[in-house]
């Protein structure tokens, strides 16, 4: 445990927490003190669901909050992306972009919500630099992290009088599995990364643990007079 432990006895929630920015929320936390459920797709020590799945989804939240013994908090980092030409784009991929993206975090911060309401508690959302400063051939992604923002705005007026906290984080580009897809399959993949460097003033992909803290400060008693806020941890590419 961290000398500082500044997570000791909270129960937290976390949605993707087997790999990326949630895997490494996840090792953050039970560093400083807490306990920590997972929910993804597969993975060791999770409670298996796909968000898109309702029914999956509420037995897993479930599953989830009789092993800590309740929600104190919830992260929800699980997403996906869409890289594609808006004209040759359908109705199924725009439709699963949203039900994970969207959709899928709405259910889960439902779902816990009687946990949380029992002695008040946080939510971070994780949506994106692209929520906030659209890119092209992603219209299906910046929709959906932008209505993340916008739900956790709303959320966060709500959930006020329950003192539920509830922020988003918008991360620019980050080492993760998600984000490699997105050059690794360019005719040049060198070439395409750079391109994505030199959006960011700080010239530079994030580590996901670099993520973790900033969502670690939003979970934590240091962030106790912020909510409805969205914390942009990318580089210098919003400037907002």
């Amino acid at each position: 445990m961290s000398a500082r432990g500044r997570l000791a006895g909270r129960r937290i929630l976390i949605t993707g927490g087997a790999s990326g920015i949630g895997a490494a929320t996840a090792r953050l936390f039970r560093e400083e003190g807490a306990s920590v459920s997972v929910i993804d797709l597969a993975g060791e020590n999770v409670h298996v669901a796909d968000l898109t799945d309702a029914a999956a989804t509420a037995a897993a939240v479930t599953a989830a909050a009789a092993a800590m013994g309740g929600i104190d908090g919830v992260v929800n980092a699980a997403g996906i992306d869409l890289l594609s030409d808006f004209a040759e784009q359908d109705d199924a991929a725009w439709e699963r972009v949203l039900a994970v993206n969207l959709t899928g975090p709405m259910r889960v911060c439902r779902l816990a919500l009687p946990h949380l309401a029992e002695r008040g508690g946080t939510i971070v959302n994780v949506a994106s630099g692209a929520g906030l400063v659209p890119l092209a051939r992603r219209a299906a992604y910046c929709s959906s992290k932008a209505g993340l923002v916008m739900l956790s705005k709303s959320l966060a007026m709500e959930l006020a009088p329950q003192k539920i906290r509830v922020n988003t984080v918008a991360p620019g580009a980050v080492d993760t599995p998600l984000f490699r897809t997105s050059y690794e399959t360019a005719a040049d993949p060198a070439a395409a990364l750079e391109a994505i460097r030199d959006r960011y003033a700080l010239k530079r992909v994030a580590e996901p643990a670099e993520l973790a803290e900033a969502i670690l400060y939003l979970t934590s008693d240091a962030s106790s007079y912020v909510t409805g806020s969205t914390l942009a941890v990318d580089g210098g590419r919003v400037f907002h």
